[in-house]
């Protein structure tokens, strides 16, 4: 099990960050019970911040990245995860504050593992992956807290849309039968095709949905609304929600700071739920798996996949998402 590739960061002298691919042996990684050989990982927003310096994603370096990976168990001491036995990780320290899912093995505690579903393949949740996780726990959160259903046939806004997030949520949207899926993207134009294949009935740029002047309450246009952005978009969402619209909230790459009044809150009686992916309980998380793999699983799930790339090739990808340059997601292949 030893000198298998792996990618690292590691901080230079000048506080820069230095992305390399390199023979590692199993006792670099961070502890774990459980080592698995990856087959697959996925390149989120999170793991391109993770190549940049101050960031603020990676605690300590060398560190290697990736919030992602799925493959079969190689060692185990755990009686359900025998060896054999295909699984994903998603979340928790992952890539963060211990090694990560870019590498060709990797080593966690056996409380982190999910099996792969038995519908599923591990490309396939991979074509998931953090992104559609994410996507999945905002959804399910309007559907069970905010009483969303394709019965009513609401309006909803997915912002963010040509990204892993937004683009995943409109798929699983259609999927479920809603039909009213609005995108918001500064993109509209370069990719509407995109957006047409993916399911979204309508796009608007932010411009297009911010009024002249910034009032406490403007015309409702919204029931729900799934915010991948976050930041001062938030300013010109809430006060368009419909009244008991609801509003899940799982990005920021807008930023991490708005300014609002309470009015669409008390007077509209709009709700605001904040999605993390990190530290959901395992309950929740196998709950929210098998879900994604039946019922809201995409008719062609590779659709939004940008390109299947290898562990070489994941710099150049996390500086074009860093560039805004992305439509969809990287499927990262780790084995032959």
């Amino acid at each position: 099990m030893n000198n298998f590739n792996a990618l690292w960061l590691s901080k230079t002298t000048d506080s820069t960050i230095e992305t390399c691919i390199r023979k590692t042996q199993l006792e670099e990684l961070s502890e774990g019970d459980v080592s698995i050989q990856s087959d697959y990982s996925s390149l989120n927003f999170k793991d391109a911040l993770a190549t940049q310096a101050k960031s603020g994603v990676i605690r300590s370096y060398p560190i290697i990245p990736g919030i992602d990976v799925s493959g079969k168990v190689i060692q185990s001491n755990q009686e359900d995860l025998p060896v054999g036995t295909n699984v994903l990780v998603t979340g928790y320290g992952l890539g963060v504050s211990h090694t990560g899912g870019l590498s060709e093995i990797v080593s966690v505690p056996h409380e982190w593992v999910v099996k792969t579903p038995k519908q599923a393949t591990n490309r396939e949740v991979m074509c998931f992956g953090t992104a559609g996780f994410t996507a999945a726990l905002a959804i399910h959160a309007l559907e069970t807290k905010g009483e969303m259903t394709p019965k009513n046939q609401p309006n909803i806004l997915v912002t963010g849309a040509s990204g892993g997030v937004g683009s995943l949520a409109i798929q699983m949207l259609k999927q479920l039968g809603y039909t009213n899926v609005w995108a918001l993207s500064r993109k509209k134009d370069s990719a509407k095709e995109f957006f047409q294949k993916i399911g979204a009935t309508q796009v608007f740029t932010p411009e297009e949905i911010t009024p002249d002047k910034k009032r406490p309450l403007l015309s409702q246009q919204f029931h729900y609304i799934i915010d991948t952005v976050g930041g001062h978009q938030l300013e010109i969402l809430l006060p368009q929600m419909y009244y008991g619209g609801s509003l899940a909230l799982c990005g920021n790459a807008g930023g991490i700071s708005y300014t609002t009044t309470v009015l669409p809150h008390i007077l509209r009686g709009v709700n605001l739920f904040g999605i993390d992916s990190v530290a959901v309980p395992m309950s929740l998380r196998t709950q929210i798996w098998d879900r994604m793999i039946t019922e809201m699983k995409p008719a062609d799930l590779s659709q939004h996949i940008q390109q299947e790339i290898t562990l070489e090739q994941v710099p150049d990808a996390c500086q074009t998402i860093l560039q805004g340059n992305m439509q969809g997601r990287y499927l990262v292949r780790l084995t032959n």
